[in-house]
């Protein structure tokens, strides 16, 4: 995941200022690097780097990044290494103008896309597939007007991405024709803003418009707003973004974050009933879904685990030693809570297990009867191509062992997930417009995906 801003104003000195705000609070979708361009009048200002936004902007004067337009990015990345030359946004200058783009998402025809535009002479300074949309942009808005270069780049692109990019001062937002990934539009005292989460416009005091439809690109041209639409086949709204990804006190595509992970946790106590003392999240994720199992259940809700909210999201750390190292990091057990009871432990999800087994041989160290493992998601079974950090099956515990042998691979007296039918019933989306391949294998975009090329 990624998390991208896009603000137009005609108060130019605030304009950099409100996309750092917005990435701030966006900063859970990417940790590995930061950045924002913003138009200048003749060109793009560019400040970008490796590391959370505070650390990239630590001594950045913002009266040099003024525009009346300006994008941002926050990175973890899926396709290209955690390199600052795929730090975005990126910028290219072309005969139409220059281009600054910010990418949330995964193309699945990557590969073929940069040898074509190799062949055809394009030079790429990155490794990613972002950079290929810039290449591409760039060279539709020189053979044609801007509309019609949005619905083509729709028609080349495969996968999921959504944009915002600026033209010099004219600004974009895109969402795919699936939607897989969240991108909602905002107002301000006559202020635009796109932003990955609605979280983000909360932040800035933005008022929340809507979400932007499957195939959908909004332009903002001097103040003014218009719609280019492609169709779309059909939707495909990324269940992951509601199980764990997002904000809960985000809103997208019109359900509340927080009260889906609720009724996750409500759902999940009916399907997976426990005698236990003590219910307790595995911070921060598996918090509002531990609170909904509790209400449910009727079992105490307290805390076992305490969170040092210093150390990153272990999901999103992009290599698995520092995922290990990060677990001893992120969370110490409360012994006094723990200590004699059966404690059930509710988290997100289980991909890998290293964390699951980390922390449930804590939890047994300070002095727990009984240690439950109960889950909000089915078994992720197969990888993610659209944008998620899970690219290989054997990376997927789920995907090579029973329930009853990751129950023994983690260590839990007892292990049970949610239901498919318990998760779709939570978001309260049909299935047809839901994105579940990482659960059942049934992938929305058909083709061959490489990420070993």
């Amino acid at each position: 995941m990624c998390g991208i801003v896009g603000v137009y104003s005609e108060d130019a000195r605030i304009v950099p200022k409100l996309v750092f705000y917005s990435l701030f609070s966006l900063q859970h979708r990417g940790q590995e690097s930061a950045g924002i361009a913003s138009f200048s009048g003749e060109d793009f200002k560019v400040v970008k780097g490796m590391g959370l936004v505070t650390d990239v902007f630590r001594n950045v004067d913002f009266e040099k990044l003024k525009g009346r337009v300006s994008v941002g990015h926050v990175r973890y990345s899926t396709t290209g290494e955690s390199v600052v030359e795929n730090a975005q946004p990126f910028v290219v200058k072309t005969r139409a103008g220059s281009i600054a783009i910010a990418h949330n998402g995964n193309l699945v025809n990557f590969f073929e896309l940069r040898n074509e535009l190799e062949k055809a002479g394009s030079v790429f300074i990155s490794t990613t597939d972002s950079e290929v949309i810039a290449q591409l942009l760039s060279r539709l808005l020189i053979k044609m007007d801007l509309e019609d270069a949005i619905i083509e780049l729709t028609k080349i692109l495969r996968g999921s991405y959504s944009l915002v990019f600026a033209v010099n001062d004219t600004l974009v937002a895109m969402r795919d024709p699936f939607a897989f990934r969240p991108l909602c539009f905002g107002e301000f005292n006559g202020g635009v803003v796109f932003a990955s989460e609605s979280c983000a416009l909360d932040t800035i005091g933005a008022k929340f418009v809507r979400d932007l439809e499957p195939g959908e690109a909004i332009i903002v041209r001097d103040g003014e707003i218009e719609s280019v639409k492609v169709e779309s086949e059909r939707e495909a709204h990324c269940v992951f973004e509601y199980i764990y990804f997002a904000r809960p006190d985000s809103v997208i595509d019109g359900r509340n974050v927080y009260s889906v992970r609720y009724k996750i946790g409500q759902i999940l106590a009916e399907e997976a009933r426990v005698d236990a003392d003590i219910v307790s999240p595995i911070p921060d994720s598996g918090t509002t879904s531990a609170i909904g199992f509790a209400e449910k259940s009727g079992i105490r809700y307290i805390e076992a685990l305490i969170k040092n909210r210093y150390v990153g999201r272990t999901f999103i750390m992009p290599e698995q030693k520092l995922r290990e190292v990060s677990v001893r990091l992120k969370v110490n057990v409360l012994r006094e809570n723990v200590e004699g009871k059966r404690v059930v432990l509710v988290d997100d999800s289980i991909v890998r297990g290293t964390t699951s087994r980390k922390i449930v041989d804590m939890i047994r160290r300070a002095g727990a009867k009984e240690v439950h493992f109960r889950v909000g998601s089915p078994p992720i079974i197969s990888p993610c191509y659209y944008g998620i950090d899970m690219q290989t099956t054997e990376e997927l515990i789920a995907s090579k062992k029973t329930i009853e042998e990751i129950r023994k691979e983690i260590g839990a007296d007892s292990l049970a997930y949610l239901s498919l039918e318990g998760l779709i019933k939570a978001i309260g989306m049909k299935k047809e417009k839901l994105c579940l391949a990482c659960l059942t294998g049934e992938y929305p975009v058909k083709g061959e995906f490489c990420f070993k090329c």
